[in-house]
């Protein structure tokens, strides 16, 4: 899978909450590497399976397809995998680690960890040490995709040094704060939603180019 490749150096890319062909069409232009189709239906970027499945077909197997679902019912899953090409699954409620694993059956998933003062990220690891990464994110109301960072130095230093090869880090992410961001954790890669819109669920394509160029700029050597 493209964005669970380790390349020393380069930070993968995931811009979430796609909706448009035009969308897809810009992000292989870009040539990031995994596109996030929100399947949780109170979003704004919410997509239908159906219209998920149109998106997919879209573009061959250089861009994962990454299917985010929020504590998903058995049925809602039917729907997805019926009509929606999934590469890699992300969880974003509270989905046990068995659940995952269940929906998954076999492909690579992630499970987002929401990080405030209380969260025990230690214990988080522990109980989802089978995904392939874990995705860094901000608490807020809802799910994914508000545009708030969180603070990084509440996450140990050291945690960050043994584990930047497992971590997709999101929440807040922008054009402005990346460079610091991958300067900090060093991910394995970098995941954007509202950070390119212009309004809620609206992506911008110039956003979509200027936060897709600063990532490349600051995985640049001498910019570490």
């Amino acid at each position: 899978m493209a964005l669970f490749d380790q390349i020393p150096g380069q930070t993968r890319i995931k811009i979430c909450g796609l909706t448009k062909p035009e969308q897809v069409d810009l992000a292989r232009q870009l040539a990031i590497d995994a596109i996030g189709l929100v399947f949780y239906q109170p979003s704004s970027r919410y997509i239908s399976p159906v219209q998920a499945g149109i998106l997919s077909n879209q573009y061959p197997h250089d861009l994962d397809t990454v299917a985010l679902v929020v504590n998903a019912t058995d049925q809602e899953i039917l729907e997805i995998k019926k009509h929606c090409r999934v590469d890699i699954w992300q969880f974003h409620g509270d989905e046990t680690a068995q659940r995952c694993q269940d929906i998954a059956q076999g492909m690579p998933w992630m499970k987002a960890a929401r990080i405030d003062e209380k969260f025990q990220l230690d214990e988080f690891c522990l109980q989802y040490r089978n995904a392939n990464a874990w995705l860094l994110d901000a608490v807020i109301d809802g799910y994914g995709g508000g545009g708030q960072t969180f603070n990084w130095e509440m996450i140990d230093s050291l945690w960050v040094t043994e584990n930047a090869p497992r971590v997709v880090l999101s929440g807040g992410l922008n054009v402005k704060n990346v460079g610091d961001a991958i300067a900090y954790f060093h991910p394995l890669a970098v995941d954007i939603s509202s950070g390119v819109e212009v309004e809620k669920g609206l992506k911008d394509p110039y956003l979509m180019k200027a936060f897709v160029a600063q990532v490349r700029l600051f995985d640049q050597p001498d910019k570490h």
